[in-house]
């Protein structure tokens, strides 16, 4: 539940983040955002949400997904928050990092196809570093440590391996962690 994620945007209505439920609660909480309902896109502050959004609550009932429960109130999980204060532009490119190269590569070696892990996995230069290879997008992929040590300071074509899929610079969407598995609530603030 508090792991759900909520889409952040600006006060321009452009989109700029993507957060946890308990992120996003605590921002509208302490009156930095405003609730979206995406349906007819109202805002709501913490005490209105309270009050249209959520039902009292009996001992013996079970918990529903999409709500948070507390010991006497089931209150509705947001989707869209809207920042109070906040209105720059998002920057329209992915920064290069590599917590980002391992979200575009899903933690997956892009050799073999194994996910042993964070700790096994490294950054590989397809084009070595040593051969005027980039370090950057286009040039850098997720790699286990088992193949990345097979490679060497090679190409993959001189390594005898595979790239599984050439490297490319992400989306802005791809950026903000929405994936194919994106609510529905979400579609109408997003260029899908």
């Amino acid at each position: 539940m508090f792991n759900d994620q909520i889409l952040v945007m600006n006060r321009s209505w452009m989109p700029v983040a993507v957060t946890t439920v308990r992120r996003g609660m605590s921002l509208v909480f302490r009156n930095h955002a405003r609730i979206v309902d995406h349906d007819s896109f109202d805002l709501f502050d913490w005490e209105r949400w309270l009050a249209e959004r959520s039902a009292s609550k009996s001992p013996d009932e079970a918990p529903v997904a999409g709500y948070i429960h507390t010991v006497n109130l089931r209150i509705e999980l947001p989707q869209v928050i809207i920042l109070s204060r906040y209105n720059g532009v998002p920057n329209r490119s992915v920064p290069f990092s590599r917590r980002t190269l391992f979200r575009r590569d899903n933690h997956e070696c892009q050799y073999c196809g194994g996910r042993p892990g964070v700790r096994n996995l490294s950054i590989d230069h397809v084009l070595p570093r040593s051969r005027g290879g980039g370090t950057d997008w286009l040039n850098c992929v997720v790699s286990c440590v088992r193949c990345n040590v097979r490679k060497g300071n090679r190409t993959p074509e001189e390594a005898g391996i595979n790239l599984r899929r050439r490297p490319f610079r992400p989306s802005l969407m791809e950026g903000l962690g929405v994936g194919q598995d994106m609510p529905k609530a979400w579609e109408r603030f997003l260029k899908v």
